[in-house]
């Protein structure tokens, strides 16, 4: 198990635990995170994150799903879609469909909209 923490405007929405392998979205709707979201497939784009933890600066291997779902968006411009690696920093965004939870604890920030 581990922590997330979830965060909007830089204040504490929630902290629940869940396990490595869980998906971020599933664990957010399961203790009704005011997250928006919806599909849930991974096709709509709405559930974006930022993620924080203790492993970043690192790289991310992106899908190319959640890569085209971000740029249809207008989340990513077409270089950052075409790279199937990128930063893994706090200020990269993320689909919350798409992110399995890991052993770290995270911080997780909601847009504003959502």
């Amino acid at each position: 198990m581990t922590t997330l923490q979830f965060l909007r405007d830089g204040q504490p929405l929630a902290e629940v635990d869940a396990s490595a392998g869980d998906l971020l979205i599933d664990v957010a709707r399961f203790h009704e995170v005011p997250l928006h979201w919806r599909c849930g497939q991974g096709t709509c784009g709405t559930c974006a994150v930022h993620i924080a933890h203790a492993g970043q600066p690192a790289t991310v291997k992106v899908g190319r799903k959640e890569r085209n779902v971000l740029l249809r968006a207008g989340l990513i411009d077409a270089a950052q879609a075409a790279a199937d690696t990128w930063p893994d920093t706090p200020q990269t965004v993320r689909l919350a469909c798409h992110l399995l939870v890991t052993d770290a604890p995270w911080q997780v920030t909601l847009p504003q909209d959502s």
